[in-house]
C-alpha cells in the first residue's frame, strides 16, 4: 500500500493535525493504520503517536506528551529522508524541536508542532 494524501483520510486527517484538531487527526490516520502492512503500518504509528503527543499537550500532560513524541522519533529513525511524501528528516528536526522546548521551564513559549508534508 502507498501512503496517498491527496484524498480520503490521509488527507483529512493532516488537514485535521494542522489545523490543531489532533484527536481527529488520529482518529483518521487510525482507520488508515489497521488495513496497513509493514513499513507503512510502522510510519503511520510515529506520525499517529505524534497526533496523540499534542493531544496529550493540549490536556497538560507535559510527560506524556514528550514519552509519544521520543516514540514517534524512535520509529521514524528506521526511516529514509523522505518516505511515502513526507519530509521525515525535516519531521525528526521538528519533533526534537518540541521535545528541547517540553524539557525546558515549565513556563516556557507554545511548543512548536513539528512539520507533517
Amino acid at each position: 500500500m502507498s501512503l496517498d494524501w491527496s484524498g480520503g483520510a490521509l488527507a483529512e486527517g493532516l488537514r485535521c493535525y494542522q489545523c490543531g484538531e489532533y484527536f481527529e487527526a488520529h482518529e483518521q490516520w487510525e482507520g488508515v493504520w489497521l488495513k496497513c502492512a509493514e513499513p507503512e503500518k510502522t510510519f503511520l504509528q510515529a506520525l499517529i503517536q505524534v497526533t496523540a503527543a499534542f493531544h496529550h499537550l493540549e490536556r497538560g500532560n507535559r510527560l506524556g506528551t514528550a514519552s509519544l513524541l521520543r516514540a514517534s522519533l524512535g520509529r521514524l529513525e528506521k526511516f529514509p529522508l523522505a518516505y511515502g511524501d513526507v519530509d521525515v528528516e525535516q519531521l525528526r528536526a521538528s519533533i526534537r524541536t518540541s521535545l528541547a522546548a517540553l524539557d525546558g521551564p515549565e513556563q516556557a513559549p507554545q511548543i512548536p508542532l513539528p512539520k507533517i508534508r
